[in-house]
């Protein structure tokens, strides 16, 4: 029982927050402070399933079985021929063979068809040429003061709601220069249309494909896929039909339309616009990732729904993907492995971000207290499989000792644990060795906070993903790439580098994407970052 306790207690942490000065009642006039319980990120590293590990070694042993077989192959041959001087190899090449002519032409044959049916087999390379995120118009651009005065002026919302999203504004994570939509600035009605989420939509997308055409000087013409992702708002026409439209693209484009996916839609974008690209060769596609903020601002008074309005800002990004070998020196990374998890099938994870209306039947985004700790359990699953995929053979070795030992000796250890009143912990896998840039999504401060301490990543690995929360707010599934962008606005990123972007969302789930970068890459002309890159890393 109390060893229960004692580990209950371990995934609560203390917040003193300060209220300020009580306006009414008999402490009217005196300074207050309440204290603030959350819970932590659970620490998924004592529970992780030893299923996922065999599922991820499963892939890796899939992909890498043939590579296995190779060295033997060349070993054993090199040793025959290694033994033979150059007249005897000729010898036996020539003159034996002349009269086993057959033979010869037939093994020729059945290595030649051998070669070709490997290399026609094998997936296509996909690579990521440029990418785009949109930067708003400044005129867009509200502080954490303009932004509770605006909520103030709009008359929807009571002072105790006011001071609640101030509460969370202040401990947020963001700065003073994010960006919400015209309508919610200065309409005092309903933003919740299509007309207002068709313009939004409209801006957002068209600014990021107008930079991203223009930087990889691509036709939309040439386009042969098209995958656009947004959560809160699908219309009829779609939204990849409005880009169609827009650019007036080819008639025989694959376009897909994805929608209630949440944050983590990116990444699910990617993975399809991929599958579409190794079965349509020589092929660009693009992906369009972003949110409307406008057509789901909640004007109501439940705190659960309120949280939204106060962390997602306007974003987009455009991504040109492409499977031409032609394509290979002008690419900026490679795609090397993508891990999807999805929690839906528990009842908690699929309702712990849900749409719905409140008492007062207006439309909003509930988020669930219990948020950090299923995210928590989707992102041991996710690592636990993307692990043996990514990670050096001695940290995969050790990490896997330590797990197989403590499932072979679970009694054992659980009843010195239960003696001694502490769990044995495992050994951590440290994914910087993996790794040298990091891109997780900026959901809040308080996930990063988590993300961190539970992955023992620095603040240098983390640097991209406080900044762009700082600066541009949680822009859901766009935000690895502002990450992304920000990395390059500061020349971090190198030839051979690995990229690691994750991301989670409403469903349950949490996705891991893996790039390769094929270069330096230098500073862009255009980014999103140009004007403010000096000023940064700032103290957040």
């Amino acid at each position: 029982m109390s060893v229960d306790m004692a580990s209950e207690r371990d995934l609560l942490s203390t917040e003193i927050v300060n209220n300020g000065i009580e306006s009414s009642g008999p402490n009217a006039g005196s300074l207050t402070f309440s204290v603030r319980v959350r819970r932590r990120l659970p620490d998924f590293l004592q529970s992780v399933n030893l299923k996922y590990v065999k599922l991820g070694y499963h892939h890796l042993i899939n992909n890498a079985i043939y590579l296995a077989t190779i060295p033997i192959l060349v070993l054993v041959f090199s040793a025959e021929v290694g033994s033979l001087s150059r007249e005897e190899l000729w010898k036996k090449l020539w003159f034996d063979a002349r009269y086993d002519l057959a033979t010869v032409l037939g093994f020729f044959g059945v290595f030649v068809f051998t070669l070709s049916v490997y290399f026609m087999s094998r997936p296509r390379s996909i690579y990521l040429i440029d990418f785009a995120c949109f930067r708003p118009s400044d005129d867009l651009k509200v502080s954490k003061e303009q932004f509770i005065e605006l909520a103030r002026k709009s008359g929807k919302f009571d002072e105790q709601s006011l001071e609640f999203q101030a509460r969370i504004l202040n401990s947020s994570g963001l700065g003073n220069e994010t960006y919400i939509p015209k309508s919610v600035i200065t309409s005092t009605e309903n933003t919740a249309t299509m007309k207002e989420g068709r313009a939004e939509a409209s801006l957002v997308m068209f600014g990021a494909l107008d930079e991203l055409f223009e930087k990889t000087k691509v036709r939309p013409k040439d386009v042969g896929v098209l995958v656009v992702n947004c959560s809160i708002f699908n219309p009829t026409p779609s939204l990849s039909a409005m880009i169609i439209n827009h650019y007036k693209m080819r008639g025989n484009i694959l376009s897909y339309n994805l929608g209630g996916m949440g944050c983590s839609a990116g990444i699910i974008a990617i993975d399809l616009a991929r599958d579409m690209l190794q079965a349509n060769p020589n092929n660009y596609a693009v992906v369009v990732s972003t949110e409307t903020v406008g057509y789901n601002w909640y004007p109501g008074s439940d705190r659960s729904m309120l949280v939204p309005n106060c962390f997602f800002r306007m974003g987009c990004s455009a991504v040109l993907l492409s499977n031409r070998r032609c394509d290979y020196h002008r690419a900026k990374y490679r795609l090397e492995h993508i891990v999807r998890t999805h929690k839906g099938a528990d009842d908690r994870s699929f309702r712990c971000v849900y749409q719905e209306e409140d008492e007062q039947r207006l439309k909003g985004l509930k988020i669930s207290k219990e948020l950090v700790e299923i995210g928590g359990e989707a992102l041991k699953t996710n690592i636990t499989t993307l692990g043996p995929l990514v990670l050096p053979f001695s940290e995969q070795l050790l990490f896997f000792a330590t797990l197989v030992s403590r499932h072979l000796f679970n009694k054992e250890g659980s009843q010195l644990s239960l003696s001694s009143g502490k769990q044995s912990r495992p050994y951590i896998p440290d994914f910087k060795l993996a790794f040298e840039r990091f891109c997780v999504h900026a959901a809040s401060k308080t996930v990063l906070d988590e993300l961190q301490r539970n992955l023992e990543l620095s603040d240098e690995n983390m640097e991209a993903s406080r900044m762009t929360l700082h600066r541009f707010g949680n822009t859901s599934s766009s935000s690895i790439w502002y990450e992304l962008a920000y990395m390059e606005a500061k020349e971090k990123v190198k030839r051979g580098d690995r990229v690691w972007q994750l991301a989670f969302g409403s469903g349950f789930k949490c996705n891991s994407i893996v790039w390769r970068s094929m270069r330096r890459v230098r500073k862009p002309s255009r980014n999103p970052w140009l004007d403010c890159i000096e000023r940064y890393p700032v103290m957040n």
